[in-house]
């Protein structure tokens, strides 16, 4: 009996092993210095799934948000954190006028809002990022390892992001040399 528990136990953490490094796979996490900013571009390639479609189709408010964190490694220490921003995009789909309403808020401010038909643009909309402004590089220290550490989750929590985990993270690591 104790070895049948200890075996499940084996399996089970093998398997949650595996979901988070699909997790971290399907995250695409680029940092870059772009003048005096670091820049932040990013993808949540498997996120779209069929159960997200039909959430979305449904009439309900469909929410991603990414917690974005640019943290310093300080050896045998723990990492400092630089910079931190949170990302929400929803989508409000209008099944009358068959019309999704995409609204982009960056640390609590609407940034964005856009109407469209296309689903392509949705999909765009909720996984993707491109040069996203994430600090200035007068916060950074010349010469030093830094990491990009993003979290994404969905809401309704009914829906996973990958029909199989309800967070998902990543993170890239950089140098930053002025």
């Amino acid at each position: 009996m104790t070895r049948r528990l200890g075996i499940f136990c084996v399996v089970a953490a093998l398997a949650a092993g595996g979901a988070v490094l699909r997790a971290a796979e399907s995250l695409r996490i680029v940092p870059t210095v772009g003048g005096d900013r670091v820049l932040v571009s990013f993808e949540l390639s498997d996120a779209f799934t069929d159960e997200i479609r039909e959430t979305i189709s449904s009439g309900l408010r469909t929410t991603f948000t990414y917690d974005v964190e640019l943290r310093m490694v300080v050896p045998a220490w723990v990492d400092r954190t630089v910079a931190t921003s949170e990302v929400s995009v929803s989508d409000e789909y209008d099944n009358l006028t068959r019309r999704h309403t995409l609204t982009r808020i960056v640390d609590g401010r609407v940034e964005d809002t856009v109407v469209t038909e296309d689903e392509a643009a949705v999909k765009a909309w909720l996984t993707s990022f491109t040069r996203m402004p994430l600090c200035r590089t007068a916060k950074l220290d010349a010469s030093r390892d830094y990491y990009v550490r993003i979290r994404a989750r969905s809401k309704p929590h009914g829906t996973s992001l990958l029909g199989w985990a309800s967070t998902i993270s990543g993170e890239a690591r950089f140098t930053f040399v002025p």
